[in-house]
């Protein structure tokens, strides 16, 4: 348990050049705060303390503005840097050496059931205000943009960016960005309904 703790507040020394001190981190860092807490309602979750567990993360969730989850799986020297607003989704699985910022959510888009939030891979940097929608992966060494929106998988020692996110880097390669021609969901919607439309008006005049 010490050396868990050791190794949590060594991994937020090696990723925040603004921490001082074992002692300011193990006291003041609500993202580690935050993940001692889950892992006693992890505990709690898989040994059947549904409700001890479900209350842990809701306290942790008033004292640091981070909610997690009591069953999201999350590895070894995880670091939520500043961390307010910060959610976690049930079914989230979470490797080792991830970091993330303030704001970002890892959640479901409710339309899956059984897996409804993403796996993160190892090293994974997820930027600030970022959302990680859907029961896909994002690989090993990947790294999401502030503010982006990703709603399909990202494979490993990717860069995306931009809503709904794009790739514009891959293995250190920059990846062409097509900045015009980005999905509009509303739009594609729109043509739809305009392509349903028509073809209604076509089995009128053809019932005429």
């Amino acid at each position: 348990m010490f050396d868990r703790l050791r190794e949590d507040v060594q991994s937020v020394r090696d990723r925040d050049p603004a921490a001082r001190s074992f002692l300011e981190i193990l006291l003041l860092y609500p993202g580690l705060r935050a993940i001692r807490m889950h892992r006693r309602a992890y505990w709690c979750y898989h040994h059947g303390l549904l409700f001890m567990a479900r209350w842990i993360s809701q306290r942790a969730a008033r004292r640091t503005g981070i909610e997690i989850h009591p069953a999201a799986t999350i590895g070894r020297r995880f670091f939520i840097d500043h961390g307010t607003g910060v959610v976690i989704g049930e079914t989230t699985v979470i490797g080792d050496d991830v970091t993330i910022y303030q704001g970002v959510t890892l959640g479901g888009t409710g339309k899956d059931v059984g897996k409804r939030h993403p796996t993160i891979g190892n090293g994974v940097m997820i930027g600030a205000g970022a959302k990680v929608l859907g029961p896909f992966t994002v690989g090993d060494g990947s790294q999401i943009a502030a503010g982006a929106v990703v709603l399909s998988e990202i494979p490993p020692n990717c860069t995306a960016v931009g809503v709904p996110a794009q790739i514009v880097r891959q293995n250190g390669q920059r990846v062409p960005l097509d900045q015009i021609h980005i999905p509009n969901p509303l739009q594609m919607h729109i043509d739809a309904l305009d392509a349903r439309i028509r073809e209604l008006e076509k089995l009128i005049k053809t019932e005429e």
